[in-house]
């Protein structure tokens, strides 16, 4: 079932570049997000060469104020994104932000990392598309609860959308979150969801410089996962240019080369993923540790300032 972010329930609004509000509506009972986003801003980096949308130039006090709704727009959107994490925090969750071009194998990669993992965690999928339900189809073919927001032109996915998913999708403590964004490497580098890392995924039937081409997104990443190395006997592309490209823009991001098909470094894939678990849940259980010895205390208080 999928539904569009128009009529019955309650909602807010905020203004998209150009000034025109956009209103999300607030829905419960659901299992799919169908959301409608126009999304006219072309990111900071656009206004600051002077292009505003279909190329045209902007300058002098229409640049400004274009550049100031973007700030507010991302500035809304990180306000968001607090939220969202403090909820992960709260609950022991491991949630990451999967990005990388259309067609690089990000939900085949997904539904072979759920098989061989599910046993082990609990796991929670919310995947972005434009259109479609069929990769949150294909994710719950594994076993595992998924949700799909559908973002129309939008392209990638923002804090408040995935704060709508988590009501509906509802994941357990101690659980991996998977968050599969819109194919694009572009929109998404600007827009933080709450999530402990971004994994970038750069498959092997793209170019090497693709990472110099598109350096905020593997800046903004943690991880990299070079994906279909199972292809590399047939065609031309150059791994170790790859990563070193990636690392030109981003010194302390981490690789693993992997192959979904064969199962190829899936290994070294899973082993990061439990450590990343295992981390989360140790946070938590130090906060708790903590407010059970500040509550303690508190009540230790209590006799002595009765008698005083």
């Amino acid at each position: 079932m999928s539904y569009s972010a128009v009529g019955g329930g309650t909602g807010h609004s905020h203004p998209h570049a150009g000034g025109k509000p956009h209103r999300h509506a607030h829905h419960t009972a659901v299992h799919e997000h169908t959301h409608g986003h126009d999304h006219e801003h072309d990111h900071l980096a656009a206004f600051a060469d002077g292009q505003g949308p279909a190329g045209t130039d902007v300058s002098g006090r229409r640049e400004s104020r274009m550049v100031q709704i973007e700030r507010d727009i991302l500035a809304k959107n990180d306000s968001y994104a607090a939220e969202n994490r403090h909820r992960f925090d709260e609950q022991g969750i491991f949630a990451l932000n999967l990005v990388s071009s259309p067609g690089s194998g990000k939900t085949t990669l997904l539904c072979r990392t759920i098989e061989m993992l599910k046993a082990r965690v609990p796991i929670a999928v919310v995947e972005g598309d434009q259109q479609t339900s069929r990769d949150a189809e294909r994710i719950r073919a594994t076993g595992v609860p998924a949700i799909q927001i559908n973002t129309g032109k939008g392209c990638h996915l923002d804090a408040h959308m995935l704060g709508h998913a988590l009501h509906q999708l509802s994941p357990v403590d101690d659980s991996l979150l998977m968050i599969e964004n819109v194919g694009n490497l572009v929109c998404p580098a600007a827009f933080d969801l709450g999530e402990a890392h971004k994994v970038v995924i750069l498959s092997v039937t793209e170019g090497e410089d693709k990472p110099l081409k598109y350096p905020n997104m593997f800046h903004a990443a943690s991880l990299m996962l070079v994906n279909k190395i199972d292809l590399l006997p047939y065609v031309s592309f150059d791994g170790d240019l790859a990563i070193s490209y990636a690392r030109q823009v981003n010194p302390a991001l981490q690789v693993i080369q992997v192959s979904a098909t064969t199962g190829e470094g899936l290994a070294e894939w899973l082993a990061w993923l439990m450590a990343g678990c295992a981390a989360r849940q140790e946070k938590k259980q130090a906060t708790m540790a903590s407010l059970r010895r500040r509550i303690a205390e508190l009540e230790a208080m209590l006799p002595a300032a009765a008698r005083g």
